[in-house]
């Protein structure tokens, strides 16, 4: 990535020639805005669908120029590049780019690059798992302390129409703000280099798209991005080192604080849990010797460990934005998490059946498996490289009984033969959407009153389901069909 060009702001686009790579749910907004600034857009899309050619349609309706089915030419003329996240920086063009000397800007760093003045100051949160839980937990709660804000990024609103105010929602601007929770992910941090953070956290690591980054040292320093600059507070996590090692690598400005948060006693500046109570020795007037209670345990639903890890997070960033405890309490209990997210399904004869088909990679699962005591194991699907011995091993002792669906399922099968032999494990041979209702009656058939049906992929799920929400629906449904038949 060359070093970024100071000349560039919103009134130096007019008569540029800019390029977008990619279009989906940031490309578009981002050739809208440069076109709506004066630039001259081409956008370059690899694919060439009839969903690619609605939106080309509607670009070009106002100027814009898009090519499809050639995203690796770099065309003509080019002085920037804007990309949406999922681009990876070894794709032709970015080589091509980098040969001629041409900056690359990921959709979050131009809508920095166009903010106000008076801009909202950006809350923001990064890790491997638990982000969009924890954005709209901070959401929720800022939003109790009286604050006009949102959860955007890598979720809902595109940052750049939020920015520049153009963004309607049942009829309805979406601003101003007067701060924003704002979701990056390690794509978007990677292609970000200006952004700087009233305050930030990293909630966790663990390794995830290796692929794109080309190592976990890689991912971890495109994590840590999000620290740089940070005003008042950086917020890690003290059960993964990692996430402290990341602050005190940062650049920081004078007087931000490294701010801590643990499922145990909190040292000070730190939030963390006594006696099923979450309270606060890092925002207080003497953090040595005094604590603020903020909630109850039981006003995090659900409070799974980790989820309680992600209340904590939000319930760091909105301290350090000034919101009283009381916001925290009402906060929590307004939020209501996304569907597929630890959620609770039904109880039948004694089982309780739980659908977290968002827990798409290793690290998720462990954390969905360690909230329950006796667990009969729904997982499977595309693997994406990962492995599974640790999470088998530190689950094995939880494990009732395993189903295992999808394309790598074996990778699974092993690990368990490997660390949790005595396990019994049913394997479907199958990896059609219909392999979900027998998956359910399996593990129906293994579990005991007591016992927790978990449907924790540890996978993603494009080998059989569109995406995570339809693998999740196809359990509930499974689960609803057993409902039925019990009535």
């Amino acid at each position: 990535m060359t070093t970024h060009d100071p000349t560039w702001h919103p009134e130096g686009f007019a008569g540029r020639h800019l390029t977008v790579a990619g279009l989906g749910v940031s490309g578009v907004p981002a050739a809208r805005a440069l076109a709506g600034l004066g630039a001259h857009v081409t956008v370059v899309n690899s694919s060439d669908g009839e969903r690619e050619r609605a939106q080309a349609a509607e670009l070009e309706a106002l100027g814009v120029t898009v090519r499809l089915g050639d995203g690796d030419t770099l065309p003509e003329g080019t002085e920037l590049i804007v990309t949406t996240p999922g681009w990876k920086p070894t794709s032709p063009l970015f080589l091509a780019a980098e040969k001629a000397g041409i900056e690359v800007w990921g959709d979050v760093e131009l809508a920095w690059r166009l903010r106000g003045p008076d801009s909202a100051p950006w809350l923001a949160v990064t890790g491997t798992n638990g982000k969009t839980t924890t954005v709209q937990m901070l959401a929720s709660i800022l939003t109790a302390a009286g604050l006009r804000t949102a959860a955007v990024g890598n979720i809902g609103v595109p940052l750049v129409d939020v920015v520049l105010g153009e963004g309607r929602k049942d009829g309805a601007s979406y601003g101003p703000y007067d701060v924003l929770a704002v979701e990056l992910s390690s794509y978007q941090l990677h292609w970000a280099p200006s952004v700087r953070a009233h305050s930030a956290a990293v909630l966790n690591l663990a390794p995830d798209h290796l692929d794109w980054h080309g190592s976990m040292e890689a991912y971890a320093a495109d994590k840590g991005r999000i620290y740089e600059g940070n005003t008042v507070a950086c917020v890690y996590n003290v059960a993964d080192p990692a996430t402290e090692d990341l602050v005190r690598a940062a650049d920081v400005e004078e007087g931000c604080r490294a701010i801590g948060f643990t499922l145990g006693t909190p040292g000070p500046s730190q939030l963390g849990v006594v006696d099923g109570i979450l309270v606060d020795r890092a925002f207080v007037e003497n953090r040595h010797q005094q604590a603020q209670e903020l909630a109850e345990v039981s006003d995090v639903r659900p409070a799974a460990p980790h989820n309680i890890a992600n209340a904590l997070a939000a319930a760091a960033l909105a301290r350090a934005f000034g919101v009283p405890p009381t916001a925290v309490r009402d906060g929590l209990r307004a939020f209501h998490p996304d569907a597929h997210r630890i959620q609770h399904v039904a109880d039948v004869d004694g089982v309780t059946y739980i659908d977290d088909s968002k827990a798409t990679n290793t690290h998720a699962a462990e954390a969905s498996l360690a909230a329950y005591e006796h667990i009969v194991w729904i997982a499977g699907g595309l693997a994406k490289g990962a492995t599974f011995d640790d999470l088998v091993r530190k689950s094995a002792d939880r494990l009732r009984g395993v189903v295992l669906i999808g394309a790598d399922r074996a990778l699974i099968r092993d690990a368990l033969a490997r660390h949790a032999p005595e396990v019994p494990v049913v394997d479907l041979d199958r990896t059609d959407t219909g392999a979900m209702p027998q998956a359910v009656r399996e593990a129906t058939r293994l579990a005991e009153p007591g016992d927790t049906v978990l449907l924790a992929p540890a996978c993603a799920s494009m080998d059989m389901f569109v995406n995570y929400n339809k693998r999740g629906d196809a359990f509930a449904d499974a689960v609803g069909a057993l409902t039925a038949q019990d009535h």
